[in-house]
């Protein structure tokens, strides 16, 4: 195995740790070195969806506890992210390695900013309703980025987050979202015949193992994190390292 796939294993676990923790985080974590690792873009977007789906199963059964996600925003952005997963495969097909790396990139970099203006806005004004496009939105990029760079986490956190919601319900929302958007992203390289995105045999049992292992880790740092005030810190602060990661991938 080379460094850099050692490198993405680790990522991987990482990852998987910081999903469990503030219930996003998983792909923007692992996925820039799984995409500079892996044989093909389509193979890190496949072996990336079931890992996803595996860390969210986990969060959802395996806690000893009722998941209380918000209904209501789970269907309309799981529906809505069909369409995006379509369109998303156009793009994966359309970039090279290079510019996804890049891609990613940039979409952590947006999400960042987003979500320091949500946290100043929450802090000097009441929150306001949601708007009749924000699911909308929030689900077709969710499925965009799903299915061509398997970082669909943000536009649905910062949905929830303006909405003012507590940690444990935007967590379970989320999980719960992104369980959906494996299957939508499932049946749009299905529909698409990008058969190239079936995952690796090894691969998945290298990985499988360590993404349940950084779930388990992250738990107790959620019921940390949920006590006190420092949900939005450490988010932001995710974002930033996988920036920092991005980069560093690109470059190699």
């Amino acid at each position: 195995m080379s460094v850099l796939a050692v490198a993405a294993a680790g990522a991987v676990m990482a990852g998987a740790a910081v999903q469990s923790a503030i219930g996003f985080g998983f792909a923007l974590v692992a996925a820039p070195l799984l995409y500079a690792a892996a044989p093909s873009p389509e193979q890190a977007v496949g072996l990336m969806t079931v890992l996803g789906l595996e860390v969210n199963l986990l969060t959802l059964l395996a806690e000893r506890r009722r998941p209380a996600p918000v209904w209501r925003d789970v269907a309309a952005v799981v529906a809505w992210s069909l369409p995006g997963a379509l369109a998303g495969v156009a793009v994966l097909r359309a970039l090279d390695d290079v510019a996804l790396q890049l891609l990613v990139t940039a979409g952590v970099l947006v999400a960042l900013a987003l979500n320091l203006r949500t946290r100043r806005a929450a802090g000097t004004a009441s929150v306001a309703p949601v708007a009749w496009w924000a699911r909308p939105l929030a689900g077709v990029t969710s499925g965009a980025l799903s299915t061509s760079t398997s970082t669909g986490g943000p536009p649905v956190a910062l949905l929830l987050m303006a909405r003012g919601l507590q940690p444990q319900v935007i967590r379970d929302t989320l999980t719960t979202s992104f369980v959906g958007f494996a299957f939508v992203a499932a049946a749009a390289l299905a529909l698409t015949a990008t058969e190239d995105a079936v995952p690796d045999a090894g691969w998945l049992a290298a990985f499988v193992p360590l993404t349940a292992a950084g779930q388990l880790a992250g738990r107790p740092l959620f019921r940390r994190l949920a006590a006190g005030r420092s949900y939005e810190r450490v988010l932001a602060g995710v974002l930033l390292v996988t920036v920092a990661v991005g980069l560093f991938s690109v470059a190699l």
